[in-house]
Parts: structure tokens; C-alpha cells; sequence
């Protein structure tokens, strides 16, 4: 079995640890080809060249810049002894796989020069050669499973080579996205998250402290533009936009910066200078990092909040960098810490003694480089145990599944051939639990381990990656939130924003390309905003609700209509009142004097016609009051209009008809006998009437009975509830031709203001009509200037004015003669009086 992780004699971190199944001997057998040493020799030569530095202070860390030569192999080595101890620890261990040993092989890969060569020697024999077979499934290469490498392009590079024979391959932290395809790597598994997690984990952290204007620094490799990709899809049309994106110039182990590159670092920090965003993304390797940050710090750049990627997130030899403290706050993405009881020990612990090979291997080359591995200590066990429990995980997850494939119990295993195609299977099948966190791969092959949120400290006090939140792939959320230690004045929380964030009711008005930059406006009175459905427009609240300025929700609006409790209801009521039980009054006495002459003067039966339809009328007044339906819209709209002009109507007739009888019977004998003959009066009247009931039905069909509301232009909160929506053309219409049967009226009547007195009622008639036409005249006036429920109330006013015009006006003096002056209501009264008229006229 071959088990990858790193070695970390190379710039780089990853490297290639296999370890092999014991053959039956029952001994531990390193193997590595010379070709492979003579890399890893080569590397360390070329790194002590670069770093010019021999060692560290014991147990400490030194206040002067490190190289990052120092720190590369730091953590390669960290990883390489939890990839030590976890095969160690797996050997010991009677439980499981007992009877078998593991042995590996570690090889650097150079940071990615090296990946071809070592994957080529994995799969070949113990000859070296790799055989050309049109069917792998009985081929048995050198290893059974590789552990690592660390980053993603040198994973791709390998996971080509090792899909191929399906052998299995577990990364402990290549993030990319792509290696989740496993039609494309279905030997590849990882035990971290991918990177969609890591990036959701950032775009939480910035969604929580209100960060939405970032800028974003991406290495010029694979790992930068992949996550920045990432990134900037996640964050397409959301609440956070980048101020702009620059990349990083990447460098290669031994190369030296080339002038156009350190002028472009020189352009970058000058542009996060002018920028008005204060939280700065970094996808990029370690090693691409520490020019970077001099620059920074060469240019006094101040006050951002650094956002880590994984690949850099715990970096204990840029954390040390003289200054660095004074850039900002420093946040980063990295694997949740779980200790490993006896790790820290075994680390410390020094090559073993043993006989010396004239093969020295990997291995052993490491540990002769790295001999002094208590100087190392402090700076290693700072870093926390994260990564270095990915691969301890990798380990177990490979050892678990031989366990399984071997049939092993407590005390021994099956004794057969592995081939890397069955163990394949069993590692996708395996769930563990090691040191209190579940181990299985989801359907992409991926171990859903949490994520961490961590503090750079300082403080020698404190551990100097503080963690202050972590996220849990499986709930896709952060939790724990701490305090932070922001390193600004009054330990406030920086802001990072294009546009401040709008107040309660206000909406967005677009400035530039960016969604993030925008200006506040007031939404007006009568719109709200809906910020879940459109934040960028106010809406309109529906007809019968309104909003104040900068609402986020409308309110009903008040109905507002004639209410009984009102003093001018309740005026009006009591006038409405008077004028029907004065009418049905009227309509007694003139029943009980029907056969005077004062009754049939005044007009005999039509005079009965007039009086009920008044009290009829009197009777529709309550139905102005209260909430409008259909039932008193059709009374208001339809039954009062046909009663009222019916009256005038009869009183108009009545005037021309006097007229007719003493001026125009002479003059025109035919005409007036067919006035006679065929009821001139009732015909005249029934045809008003039939004009009448066409004007209101065409009335009812323009405007409905249904009642509607309109807003009050005085106050948009009340909505002024009517039967009529048009009421003012409505009521022009509705009255028109009651104005004109009162002009007529009036002007018979001014005709006869020479007949006899008992017929002469010009001043009764000229005052009931010239009070409807004044009274409707001035209504419509009053209606063009005012609104609301006062042109309901002066209408109402209004109506019954003009009925009580009717009813006292023209029948309270005929009822005054009929009760005080009864001696001028006989026949012989009357005939004088007619006699008088004609010898005056002769």
C-alpha cells in the first residue's frame, strides 16, 4: 500500500509518502528508487542556498523576517510525522489490522515540477517497469493507495495517472472543485471539504460583519483563478460586490523576483491604497505571499481585514513577519484544530537508530535534515493540529478499509493479494469514528469535516491563530461567533461597504456597474418597499391602503363616509323628519278636504300623487347615511331622482295648465280641449317621468351601483367611499332635467301672476323652484371646490331643503286657507273671485 503526504524538503508542501503490505516477512520495508532521493537531496541543497540560514532559536520564535524556505519545510515536515505516526500508531494497534504491518515511502514532489516521475514509480513493479496491459484489474503496482499530494494541480496531475488503475488516492487538502468529478477522478477522495465550502464559509463571515465592497488578490495559478472563479460566482448578483480583482505574480521554487513583477506588486498595493474597500480576499500559496507583504508593508498600507484562504490561513512564518501586526486584522479559512494525543511528542522524537543501508531512504534523508526538530517545536505546535488531522484521517480511512477487505477480527487477517481496484471500493464504503469526528466519504468523495474561522494574534499570551467561528459543511452555516480583536480604534468593527446600507423604507438607486453602489431615496407617501421583492423600486400601495414617506407596508385606508353619530347627520335627520311628518300632515288635511276648492285648485288627485311621492322621498334620507351598498345606491342613484322630478314635474304642469285654462282656452278652443280630452296634465307628467327613468338607467349603466372609493385630496389616508365614482358629472346629469322643468316652472307661474288670487301661486311656485335651481346650482359650485363627506352632507342638506321647499313652500299656504281662512274655501268664494278676474281683464 502507498500512502501520500508530504515531505517537506522542497519549497513546496506536498509530497509522496507510499507505504507497502508487508510481503509475509513480517518486517517494515522502505522503498524508494535513487532517483527519487537525488530530487529530494537536490531540493534541500537549492533551499539552504536561498534561505542563507542554518537553524532557528530553540523552542522560540525570532522577532526578525524568516525565510520562507524555514517555513515550507516546517509544515511538510509537520505533516510528514502525523503520516509517521498515524502508520506507527496503526501497527501498534492489535484492534486493527493485526497480524499486518504498513510500511511507506515518502517522496517530495518539488511543489509541482515533481509529479510525474513519483507516480510512475508507484505504479510500476518491483522491477521498475510498468507494463502496457489492455486490463489492469490483476495488476499489483508497488503501492495499494497514495495519501496527498497538497495542492490541486499537483493532484490533477496525479489523479490522471492513478484513475487510470483505479488505485486509490486521498488528498488531505486540494480544495478545487474539479477533483470532485468523479467521472473524471474515481480514484481521487479528499479528507477536507471542497472548496465550495471554504468560500461559503468566506462569503458568510463577510455577510455577517456587513462587508459587502471587497477587493480580491488570486495567485496567477490553478489555485487562484480556480477560487477566485468560485467567488465571483457566488457572489453574481448578490449582496456583496468585488471592487476589482488583480492577480498575483506566482513564483516558482528558486526563482527570483524579475522587475516588471515586483512593479506590479507595487501596482496592486497602490490600488488597494485607493480603494475604498477594506476587506481584501487572498487565494494564493504561501510562497507567492511574502513579497507581497513587504510591499505592504513598504507602503505603509493600514487598516483591511485580510481574508486567508486555506493555503495560507495558519502560515506561521508570514504571521511572523516584522510589522505585519500593523497592516490590519488577519482572518483565515482553515480546517478545524483536532488534537492528536502523542502527536506532539512523536514529533519531537529523533530518527531512530538503526543499521545503516547504503540506500539511504527518503525518509531517512529527511530526518538527517531535519535533526533537530526541538527548535522546530513551538512554531509547528502554533500551527495547530488541522491539516495534520487530514492526513492522520487519510491514513485511518486507508487502514480501516484493508481491515475490511481482509477479513480481519480481533487477532489476525486474511493473508492475500491486494489489488488497488478492491480497496478502492472499500474505502468509499468506510465510517469511522476517530477521536470523537465521524469519517465517511459523500458521494463526491469528500469527509465533511468542519471549518474554523480563525484570529491572527500576537499576543505571546495567546494562540496565534485564535479561533473565533466555525462553519459546518453539513448545515452550511457559521456558528460559534466570538468576539474579534479588531485592530482599529475603540476596537470597532471595520466597514467595508460602497454605499452604506439604506434606512427602513428607502430604495436603492443604482450608481455605477456595481450593485453594492448605490444611493438612498425615500420611498414618497403612498408606496412602500418590498425589499425581498425589489429593493431598487417602491411599490404602490393598492387603491384602498396608503403608506407614509419611507414605509416599508401600507396601512387601510379610512373609509370615511356620512355617519349617524355626526352633529350634521343628526341635524339633517331632524330637518328630514320635520318635513315628513309635516307632508304626511298636509296629506290628511288635503284627503280630508278633498272636495274643496282649494284642494282641487292646488291640483286634486295630482296633488296626492305629489305629497306621497315626497314622503317617499323623505323616507330615502336615511339610506345617505352610513356604508354605501348596492341596495341604498340604487335609492340615491335611482328611486329619489324619479320621486323629485315626478314633483317638479307635477308642478311645472300644474302652472302651465292654470295658464292654459285663463289665457290661452280662448285663443286656442281646439288645443285646449284635446288638453282636456286626452289629460294633457297626466300625459305631460308620465312622459317627464319615462325622460326621467332614461336618464337615471343610462346614469346606473355609466357608473354601476356598486360602490367606490376615491382618495380624499385633502388627506390621501381617507378613502371617500360613494356610490358614484364621477358623483359631480353624475349629479350635473341627474339634475339637469329637473333644472329645467323648475325654469319652466318658474316662468308659467311668473305668467300668471295676474289670475285671480286663489289661483294665482306664482310667488309660491317662483319660490320652491328658485330655491332647487339656486340650491342645485350652488351644490355643483360648492362640489368643484370641496371634497370628501362634506359634499355628502351639504347634498344631503341641500335635498332636503328643497323638499321641505315643496312641501311647505307651495303646500303649507293652501293648508294655512284651508284651516284659518275656511270661509275662502267654498265654491261661491272661488266664483267671485274668478268673476272679479274676468270684469277687470274685460
Amino acid at each position: 500500500m502507498a500512502l501520500n503526504t508530504t515531505s517537506q524538503i522542497c519549497p513546496s508542501v506536498p509530497g509522496w509518502l507510499p507505504a507497502m503490505l508487508d510481503d509475509g516477512a513480517g518486517a517494515l520495508r522502505s522503498v524508494a528508487g535513487p532517483s527519487l532521493c537525488k530530487c529530494l537531496c537536490k531540493c534541500t541543497v537549492i533551499k539552504h542556498q536561498f534561505s542563507g540560514k542554518t537553524g532557528l532559536p530553540p523552542d522560540s520564535i525570532t522577532s526578525q523576517p524568516w525565510s520562507p524556505g524555514y517555513e515550507v519545510k516546517l509544515s511538510g515536515y509537520n505533516l510528514m510525522q502525523a503520516m509517521r505516526f498515524a502508520v506507527e500508531e496503526i501497527n501498534n494497534d492489535s484492534s486493527l489490522l493485526p497480524d499486518v504491518r504498513l510500511g511507506y515511502e515518502m517522496v517530495d514532489v518539488c511543489y509541482v515540477s515533481n509529479n510525474v516521475q513519483p507516480v510512475l514509480y508507484f505504479l510500476a513493479q518491483e522491477d521498475n517497469l510498468l507494463p502496457i496491459q489492455e486490463d489492469y484489474s490483476n495488476y499489483v503496482p508497488r503501492v495499494v493507495a497514495v495519501i496527498g499530494p497538497e495542492n490541486s494541480e499537483s493532484v490533477t496531475t496525479v489523479a490522471n495517472f492513478l484513475s487510470l488503475f483505479l488505485l486509490p488516492q486521498i488528498t488531505y487538502s486540494a480544495i478545487s472543485d474539479q477533483l470532485r468529478d468523479k467521472q473524471r477522478f474515481p480514484a481521487l477522495l479528499r479528507t477536507t471539504p471542497s472548496a465550495k465550502h471554504h468560500i461559503e464559509a468566506m462569503v458568510q463571515l463577510m455577510l455577517h460583519f456587513r462587508w459587502n465592497w471587497i477587493s480580491v488578490l488570486v495567485s496567477s495559478d490553478t489555485y487562484g483563478r480556480d477560487n477566485g472563479q468560485l467567488l465571483g460566482d457566488r457572489l453574481a448578483g448578490g449582496d456583496i460586490c468585488i471592487a476589482f480583482q488583480e492577480t498575483l505574480p506566482t513564483l516558482q521554487p528558486n526563482q527570483d523576483m524579475m522587475p516588471e513583477d515586483r512593479q506590479r506588486l507595487v501596482s496592486i498595493v497602490e490600488k488597494l491604497q485607493q480603494s475604498t474597500a477594506r476587506v481584501v480576499v487572498v487565494f494564493s500559496p504561501d510562497l507567492t505571499l511574502y513579497d507581497f507583504f513587504r510591499e505592504v508593508l513598504r507602503q505603509n498600507f493600514t487598516g483591511a481585514v485580510w481574508i486567508a484562504s486555506e493555503s495560507w490561513a495558519i502560515d506561521p512564518v508570514l504571521h511572523n513577519l516584522t510589522g505585519l501586526h500593523r497592516t490590519g486584522t488577519f482572518l483565515g479559512i482553515t480546517l478545524q484544530n483536532v488534537p492528536i494525543p502523542g502527536f506532539n511528542e512523536f514529533r519531537v522524537r529523533g530518527p531512530q537508530a538503526g543499521p545503516t543501508h547504503q540506500r539511504s531512504t527518503c525518509n531517512q534523508e529527511c530526518d538527517t535534515c531535519l535533526n533537530s526538530t526541538l527548535s522546530f517545536n513551538t512554531i509547528l505546535r502554533l500551527s495547530g493540529e488541522r491539516v495534520v488531522y487530514s492526513v492522520y484521517s487519510a491514513v485511518y480511512a486507508v487502514a480501516h478499509a484493508l481491515h475490511s477487505l481482509l477479513g480481519c477480527d480481533h487477532s489476525a487477517c486474511t493473508k492475500r493479494v491486494v489489488y488497488p481496484w478492491q480497496l478502492l471500493e472499500e474505502i468509499w464504503k468506510v465510517n469511522f469514528t476517530l477521536l470523537d469526528h465521524q469519517i465517511s466519504f459523500d458521494p463526491q468523495g469528500d469527509v465533511a469535516l468542519h471549518l474554523e474561522i480563525v484570529q491572527w494574534q500576537w499576543d505571546l499570551s495567546q494562540n496565534f491563530f485564535q479561533s473565533v467561528a466555525s462553519y459546518s459543511p453539513l448545515q452550511g452555516h457559521l456558528k460559534d461567533i466570538q468576539d474579534i480583536s479588531w485592530h482599529t480604534v475603540n476596537n470597532t468593527i471595520p466597514v467595508s461597504m460602497c454605499s452604506k446600507r439604506c434606512q427602513s423604507g428607502q430604495k436603492k438607486k443604482p450608481v455605477g456597474i456595481h450593485t453594492c453602489c448605490f444611493e438612498c431615496i425615500d420611498c414618497p407617501p403612498g408606496t412602500f418597499l418590498n425589499q425581498t421583492a425589489n429593493e431598487y423600486d417602491c411599490q404602490a400601495c393598492p387603491s384602498n391602503e396608503w403608506s407614509h414617506q419611507s414605509e416599508t407596508s401600507c396601512f387601510k385606508r379610512r373609509l370615511s363616509f356620512l355617519e349617524w353619530h355626526e352633529a350634521a347627520t343628526i341635524a339633517v335627520a331632524l330637518l328630514a323628519a320635520l318635513g315628513f311628518l309635516s307632508t304626511l300632515a298636509i296629506l290628511v288635511i288635503f284627503w280630508r278636504h278633498f272636495e274643496t276648492p282649494m284642494v282641487r285648485s292646488a291640483g286634486g288627485p295630482m296633488c296626492f300623487l305629489m305629497l306621497t311621492l315626497l314622503l317617499v322621498a323623505y323616507m330615502v334620507v336615511p339610506v345617505y347615511v352610513g356604508l354605501p351598498k348596492v341596495s341604498t345606491c340604487l335609492c340615491r342613484q335611482a328611486l329619489f331622482p324619479v320621486c323629485f322630478t315626478i314633483c317638479i314635474s307635477c308642478i311645472a304642469v300644474r302652472s302651465f295648465q292654470i295658464v292654459c285654462v285663463f289665457k290661452m282656452a280662448s285663443r286656442f278652443p281646439r288645443a285646449y280641449s284635446y288638453w282636456v280630452r286626452y289629460q294633457g296634465s297626466y300625459v305631460s307628467v308620465a312622459f317627464i317621468t319615462a325622460l326621467k327613468m332614461v336618464t337615471v338607467v343610462i346614469s346606473l349603466l355609466a357608473t354601476g351601483l356598486n360602490p367606490t372609493t376615491r382618495t380624499d385630496t385633502d388627506d390621501p389616508k381617507i378613502m371617500i367611499i360613494s356610490c358614484n365614482p364621477n358623483y359631480r358629472n353624475s349629479l350635473l346629469f341627474n339634475t339637469s332635467l329637473d333644472l329645467l322643468l323648475s325654469v319652466a316652472g318658474f316662468s308659467f307661474a311668473y305668467m300668471g301672476k295676474e289670475l285671480p288670487t286663489n289661483y294665482n301661486e306664482a310667488k309660491f311656485i317662483t319660490f320652491s323652484m328658485t330655491f332647487y335651481f339656486t340650491s342645485s346650482v350652488s351644490l355643483c359650485t360648492f362640489m368643484s371646490v370641496y371634497d370628501g363627506v362634506l359634499v355628502t352632507i351639504v347634498d344631503l342638506l341641500v335635498t332636503v331643503f328643497n323638499l321641505l321647499a315643496i312641501s311647505l313652500g307651495y303646500f303649507g299656504p293652501k293648508c294655512y286657507m284651508i284651516l284659518f281662512y275656511p270661509e275662502r274655501n267654498t265654491p261661491a268664494y272661488f266664483n267671485s273671485m274668478i268673476q272679479g278676474y274676468t270684469m277687470r281683464r274685460d
